[in-house]
């Protein structure tokens, strides 16, 4: 039988896919292409959040892969108990490293530097002028270092940072030099003037960022995520900020989007982005180039990479 493979992209957009299934187009609107009982490939609408996301899951019967065009996977896994065994999960490792660490850096400098002010005294006509903190010589302590963290400190190399420190979930040796778990953190948050979050959401994660850990990093200290808003405790970090104690730069929040009137909007020292980390002109050329490799390995039987889970 021929597999039905739901894209979010339109598949003659898609150069390489490989002969053999049956392509259809479903970017999360109301009616679905064809039935959901006959589709083997599922690929999740970019950016449309998990409502979208789960909509099709229970009825996928013949399911077989769910890929999804971001690097996190927690807008999917509630849905995963609904599937039959031996489904697998694969995640778009590979797709937004760059850009997501682009943004990762451009949110430290423009924290640093102080370019909020700047623009806020553009428009006021106003020349504020003085000393601001700079990236050069200070510690930078990256927690989540996987592909996306590792980006973040290719990044960082050329700006003569005094120290870059790394952790993880477990420890382990990388290319750049150690790695630590997340168990050491308590003695690792003191030390760093830049602490930037890169960690997956995960039952393990998900408030990671809670008021012991802001507790312990140095006064003075910026904060940036550009990993899920639910990985740092909202009302911890608020109580921070508005003592002037420590900055934050946030790509995502909780809640997201964040609403109109959220303390989180005017409190002082913090600079926010809509989750823009991922959604570049980077983003579609990798996303195709990912879907034909992966779509490729399917349709001649070979392993699937950047497997996450096989439901049980």
């Amino acid at each position: 039988m021929t597999a039905d493979v739901w894209l979010p992209i339109p598949p003659d957009e898609i150069a390489g896919l490989p002969e053999g299934p049956r392509y259809l187009f479903w970017d999360g609107g109301d009616e679905y292409p064809a039935d959901p009982a006959d589709c083997d490939y599922y690929v999740v609408p970019y950016m449309k959040g998990m409502k979208v996301a789960l909509r099709p899951l229970a009825a996928m019967t013949s399911l077989r892969v769910v890929q999804t065009l971001s690097a996190g996977t927690d807008h999917v896994q509630p849905g995963l108990d609904d599937l039959h065994p031996g489904v697998q999960l694969c995640n778009a490792r590979g797709v937004h490293e760059a850009s997501t660490a682009e943004l990762a850096l451009a949110l430290i400098l423009a924290s640093l530097r102080g370019i909020p002010d700047f623009v806020a005294g553009q428009q006021q006509e106003e020349w504020r002028s003085g000393f601001r903190p700079a990236l050069a010589d200070r510690n930078v302590l990256i927690v989540g270092y996987g592909s996306i963290g590792s980006a973040i400190e290719d990044r960082l190399v050329p700006f003569e940072c005094a120290r870059v420190t790394r952790v993880a979930r477990s420890a382990r040796t990388a290319e750049r030099g150690p790695v630590h778990a997340f168990t050491d953190l308590p003695a690792l948050l003191s030390d760093a003037d830049v602490v930037v979050i890169s960690t997956p959401l995960t039952e393990d994660t998900k408030g990671l960022v809670s008021t012991g850990f802001l507790a312990g990093m140095k006064d003075g200290a910026l904060l940036v995520n550009v990993a899920r808003g639910a990985v740092v405790d909202t009302k911890a970090l608020l109580v921070e900020l508005e003592s002037g104690r420590l900055c934050a730069a946030l790509d995502v929040t909780d809640p997201e989007p964040l609403p109109a009137g959220h303390p989180l909007w005017h409190a002082p020292g913090c600079l926010i982005s809509p989750h823009v980390g991922g959604p570049t002109s980077a983003f579609l050329p990798r996303a195709k180039r990912l879907l034909s490799a992966q779509l490729t390995r399917f349709a001649a039987g070979e392993p699937l990479e950047n497997v996450v889970l096989t439901t049980e």
